[in-house]
């Protein structure tokens, strides 16, 4: 998984992140709706047949004590929590690269190589977003500027397939807006998706961004 990154600059004192044309590999049916549900299922599923298991055996086949002795229970503790540490530390490193920020983190140092000629300012807001604009013209840079009004949000962009193409995070009572410059290539009905927890309607905020060929 590869994200291009085209660096970043703006205004003074404003950051700006640049992505153009590749997009996270990450599918939005793994992680909302019943997809998030299997995803939970699957990931505690070894954990609750391990469980059925050991219960299941000290129940009917072997129902009488260990015959380990206290003493080596020590040891094998021991073996058990280097394995988990080690698997805890390997997984989570490998999974780095799909945290959404970590992903789409850009390069701080190219400039833009195209002039920014369209802009979509919004407000993020319980539980919707106010935009400037929703139509925007394929091939040509957009900056998205966005602020929140009340607690955290997230400003999650998704391509027709189903790939997040970049995020942002918005955060309340803050002197700069969050920005964001991306490309996009390909014309079409994006959905927008608010990625940080928000309250009991976090899940129903959502909007959407169309995607039109260029004169």
């Amino acid at each position: 998984m590869r994200v291009a990154r085209d660096g970043r600059t703006g205004r003074p004192g404003e950051p700006i992140e640049i992505y153009k044309e590749e997009a996270i590999a990450m599918l939005d049916s793994v992680f909302t709706g019943w997809g998030a549900f299997w995803a939970v299922i699957a990931m505690f599923a070894p954990f609750a047949l391990m469980g059925i298991y050991i219960v299941r055996r000290k129940s009917v086949s072997d129902t009488g004590p260990s015959p380990l002795q206290p003493s080596e229970f020590i040891p094998l503790e021991g073996v058990w929590l280097t394995f988990a540490f080690i698997f805890f530390v390997i997984i989570n490193l490998a999974g780095l690269k799909f945290i959404p920020w970590a992903a789409a983190a850009p390069s701080l140092t190219a400039e833009p190589a195209e002039p920014i000629t369209q802009a979509v300012d919004f407000t993020a807001k319980s539980w919707a977003y106010d935009l400037s604009s929703r139509q925007i013209e394929a091939g040509k840079p957009v900056r998205f500027s966005g602020r929140s009004s009340d607690t955290q949000h997230g400003f999650a962009v998704y391509h027709p397939d189903g790939r997040m193409l970049f995020t942002m995070l918005m955060m309340p009572n803050t002197t700069k807006a969050t920005s964001v410059v991306y490309t996009f290539k390909d014309p079409g009905t994006y959905k927008v998706r608010c990625l940080e927890y928000c309250g009991i309607a976090h899940h129903a905020m959502q909007d959407e961004l169309t995607v039109v060929k260029s004169n």
